[in-house]
């Protein structure tokens, strides 16, 4: 039967692991809170072929949209930053993400160090 490695420490694992997405953090590019729609419309003319065919629609039209001081703001972006703003709102989810788990490991190795330190003082 083959011998398993004794696993690393859990600080270990926890420390190599905060490294880890501390990297990722430091590797983000420019982002920005939001969401950004591509959008195809129908024109005011009945007769129009956007009126009869979905595909015929006019566009794409950029729009971003995104909350400032409780308010919804909307942007309407030129055609060439729609796929930048697109780029960088998927960014700060990222960012997002990587902060919720960077956070989770401090909580959970500040609970272990709480833990040790309690242990320290009762001996």
């Amino acid at each position: 039967m083959p011998t398993r490695k004794n696993p690393p420490p859990a600080a270990d694992r926890y420390a190599l692991r905060y490294a880890q997405l501390r990297q990722q953090l430091q590797e983000l590019a420019y982002f920005c809170k939001g969401t950004v729609l591509e959008r195809r419309m129908k024109c005011g003319h009945p007769s129009c072929a956007c009126h009869r065919h979905p595909s015929k629609r006019h566009g794409p039209y950029w729009e971003w949209t995104y909350k400032a001081q409780g308010k919804t703001v909307n942007v309407k972006l030129p055609s060439e930053a729609g796929p930048l703003y697109q780029a960088a709102t998927q960014q700060y989810r990222k960012l997002k993400s990587l902060l919720t788990r960077l956070e989770r490991i401090s909580r959970t190795v500040l609970a272990a160090q709480a833990k040790q330190s309690k242990a320290r003082r009762a001996s």
